[in-house]
């Protein structure tokens, strides 16, 4: 018997149910039957952080940012390359730290860009600065095998 996971829809935030054998095969939605893995970044508000924290099975790489940061936007377009080469293994999030200033107080975010791991709804691990693609996907890979 294969193992389950719950992911949350990143369009309706329903969580499903998913085989791990499955990730794969372009899981839907069972209620809005969209797709659960469309190979980008999902924007999220506090409360939907909280929500893909809790509920979902999944690594979180959060990339906590600000529509100002020159580095943040100059590191934004390898950041959705990333989601492309970790989904479905990992679900990728962006938090406007602007527009969401309790999320990165709550975690204590002092530079942008500054990405975050998440595993089992705790950090474990992060990184300030911009990074390339290879470099994004190599320090992610690295994080989920130690």
């Amino acid at each position: 018997m294969s193992e389950s996971l719950h992911l949350v829809c990143p369009h309706c935030d329903a969580i499903n149910r998913i085989q791990h054998a499955d990730l794969s095969k372009s899981p839907t939605c069972g209620k809005c039957h969209q797709a659960l893995f469309e190979a980008q970044p999902l924007a999220v508000t506090e409360a939907r952080f909280d929500r893909h924290l809790a509920k979902s099975d999944l690594p979180l790489l959060v990339d906590f940012w600000a529509p100002w940061c020159g580095p943040c936007r100059m590191m934004a377009p390898a950041y959705a390359q990333a989601a492309a080469q970790l989904e479905p293994h990992v679900r990728l999030l962006k938090v406007d730290t602007q527009a969401e200033p309790g999320l990165g107080s709550r975690y204590g975010i002092r530079s942008i860009p500054t990405l975050a791991l998440f595993k089992g709804g705790q950090e474990v691990t992060r990184q300030a600065g911009a990074m390339g693609l290879v470099d994004i996907v190599r320090w992610t890979q690295a994080a989920l095998t130690r």
